[in-house]
């Protein structure tokens, strides 16, 4: 009997339950499964009065387990990914806190979901533990926020859309977050942060970084467009601006075409932009994207820092996907989300991606995967019937 198939005392474990992020995901849990006998989870930290302090605040039953294991302490990080079938982490940014928990979880077989958007990292995971992961079954899905699951899946979606209506795939799909009102999190800020101070340290890692196909080892496919100055889109009469995700989204979308087999095309082109209007004011507004670096700057936000209930319940996103064939027919998707993207939406993602891959996707094999390569269109039917999000076919 190989190790993931003994029996696990737990069936998830939410690592970084004390933080910010953490602390919602468990909330969420809480409020959408607490009548769940039949899930086992537990809440994970560095803390065990951090811990206590926050399930108790939350409203988590007092019987719900806490696992006490500090990232910096490889035997604690063992003995916990081996009481799991899986982890769900928000502790980042990942190439700082999240190496050691990655081989863990490949070495024991043990499920893996975490939030990164930091795609040199996901590299040295892909290059350094795949094979192991395959070996022991380890499924490791990263990216289960807002960067990349409605991105990842909106392509997705669309692509299957497509070849029911057209009976093949779109040849390029254009991405563009129609609205969207909330707060990009603390660790999107510090992942960014550290993946560019890890990159003006490193040559290989800029150029790397620089590639749509950076997370697809032995292929490259045609030249991208360039989404990183401001353009004007003549068929959607708006201004289109740079949008921050897009280095990691599409990367996470050329890796999905190659793990399923490359069924958007071998010729696939993908573009990630933000509409910011028609006119004089659409192409200001496109500029000052452009320029924004409050990301970077000393005020950005802090990990562990957010929003209040009240701003998460405020926020939204919308999001529209314009696929071609090549012969020229169109087909357009629509995907919102009635929660802040950062955070409220994000908590609920990377819950739903966890259960989704314990509870519908089984038969995934061991390897490092995208949701929309792992997960699909089973994520999708969850996040439509657990939380606010949607998928809809717009024309």
């Amino acid at each position: 009997m190989t190790e993931q198939e003994h029996e696990r005392e737990f069936d998830l474990v939410v690592y970084g339950a004390s933080g910010f992020t953490g602390r919602l995901v468990a909330e969420y849990l809480v409020s959408e499964y607490g009548d769940d006998q039949t899930l086992k989870w537990a809440m994970a930290g560095r803390s065990g009065d951090k811990l206590r302090a926050v399930r108790d605040e939350i409203g988590a039953p007092a019987l719900t387990p806490l696992v006490v294991a500090d990232v910096s302490n490889p035997d604690e990080l063992d003995a916990m990914v081996k009481r799991t079938k899986i982890v769900a982490t928000t502790v980042g940014p990942y190439q700082k806190y999240g190496s050691d928990l990655v081989g863990a979880c490949a070495r024991h077989g043990t499920d893996y979901v975490d939030l990164c958007g930091e795609p040199g990292w996901m590299r040295e995971m892909i290059d350094a533990h795949e094979e192991q992961a395959i070996q022991s079954n380890a499924r490791i899905v990263f990216s289960c926020g807002f960067d990349s699951v409605p991105l990842d899946l909106g392509t997705l979606f669309l692509q299957n859309a497509a070849k029911a209506r057209f009976g093949g795939p779109c040849s390029s799909v254009k991405a563009r977050v129609r609205r969207t009102k909330g707060t990009f999190s603390g660790g999107t800020a510090a992942s960014l942060n550290a993946t560019a101070a890890a990159a003006n340290q490193n040559p290989k890692l800029h150029a790397l970084l620089g590639s749509a196909f950076a997370l697809t080892p032995g292929f490259t496919g045609p030249d991208q467009p360039d989404d990183t100055k401001p353009i004007y889109d003549p068929e959607e009469g708006v201004w289109l601006a740079p949008f921050i995700m897009a280095t990691i989204n599409s990367k996470n979308v050329h890796r999905s075409n190659l793990l399923l087999g490359h069924p958007y095309g071998e010729d696939f082109i993908y573009s990630e932009m933000m509409m910011a209007g028609p006119g004089e004011k659409g192409e200001a507004i496109a500029n000052a994207i452009a320029q924004d670096d409050s990301m970077s700057r000393d005020d950005a936000p802090k990990p562990g820092e957010g929003p209040s209930r009240e701003e998460r319940e405020a926020g939204f996103f919308n999001l529209l996907f314009v696929g071609r064939t090549k012969s020229g027919e169109e087909i357009r998707v629509g995907v919102t989300d009635d929660k802040d993207p950062g955070y409220g939406s994000t908590s609920q993602m990377i819950a739903e991606s966890a259960l989704c891959l314990l509870r519908d996707r089984k038969e995934v094999p061991g390897g490092i995967w995208t949701p929309a390569a792992a997960l699909g269109e089973a994520l999708i039917d969850r996040l439509e019937k657990h939380t606010g999000q949607s998928y809809q076919i717009e024309s």
